[in-house]
This record gives structure tokens, C-alpha cells and sequence, in this order.
């Protein structure tokens, strides 16, 4: 397992965090997430680091910009 932090901007609120959390959660081998809208960042761990490019795009899918 290996914790990843991803760079996420246009989070401003709670209801954004939800959406990002939910998002990722999506993904089989995310085991947990959370979403820091002050500080423009999302933290997952991941029990597959090949799951990293799909937790990005479900980010993306989802109408934040990764970086």
C-alpha cells in the first residue's frame, strides 16, 4: 500500500469534498481518501499504485483540475 498526495484545484467548500471523496472511492483498490479544499490537495492511499492514473481522471470526471 502507498499513500499518494494529489494536487487538486477548484475545491472551495464541503460539498466539493464529498464529490471528490465519492469519486475516488469509486475505485477498487483506493482502501481510503480525503479531500483538503483549503489547502487544494486530495490524500489517498492505495492498495495498487497502478490505480494513481484512475484516481486522477475520476478527479477530473468529476470537474476538478489535477495538477
Amino acid at each position: 500500500m502507498a499513500k499518494h498526495t494529489i494536487a487538486v484545484e477548484g475545491m472551495s467548500c464541503d460539498h466539493c469534498k464529498k464529490t471528490v471523496e465519492t469519486a475516488v472511492k469509486e475505485n477498487k483498490d483506493v482502501v481510503a481518501v480525503e479531500a483538503f479544499p483549503a489547502e487544494d490537495k486530495v490524500d489517498v492511499e492505495l492498495s495498487n499504485d497502478a490505480a494513481l492514473e484512475d484516481v486522477k481522471q475520476r478527479i477530473y470526471d468529476v470537474g476538478y483540475d489535477v495538477k
